[in-house]
């Protein structure tokens, strides 16, 4: 088992972190390209008996979000977000957004009455 914990941990160590979000740089002629990711990740572990041959367990995955890119080029660094990431984060925060300004009109209107 204690080998089993230190195996996740290297693994989570070298895919964690900075790495996971950003990736490797890409040069394009005069333009760098450092793509940027919105990461999450997960792990595992298990036991078991050898007298018995038992054991449990259980684990978890992840995933990660193009969210954009930063762009290096003459005119300077900056960022340019992923229009589809973009409207994957909107769409719900508009739509969570108006519910909770309705649900105020409504409450203001029904204290005028």
């Amino acid at each position: 088992m204690a080998d089993l914990v230190l195996k996740l941990a290297d693994s989570v160590k070298s895919t964690a972190g900075v790495r996971a979000a950003y990736g490797e740089p890409v040069a394009l002629d005069d333009v760098t390209v450092i793509p940027v990711a919105l990461a999450w990740f997960g792990f595992g572990a298990g036991e078991g008996s050898e007298d018995q041959a038992l054991g449990s367990g259980g684990g978890g995955g992840g995933g990660s979000v193009p969210i954009g890119a930063y762009i290096k080029d003459k005119t300077g660094v900056r960022f340019e977000p992923n229009p589809v990431a973009l409207l994957a984060v909107a769409i719900p925060f508009v739509w969570v957004a108006t519910r909770g300004v309705a649900l105020v009109f409504k409450t203001l209107r029904r204290r005028r009455r």
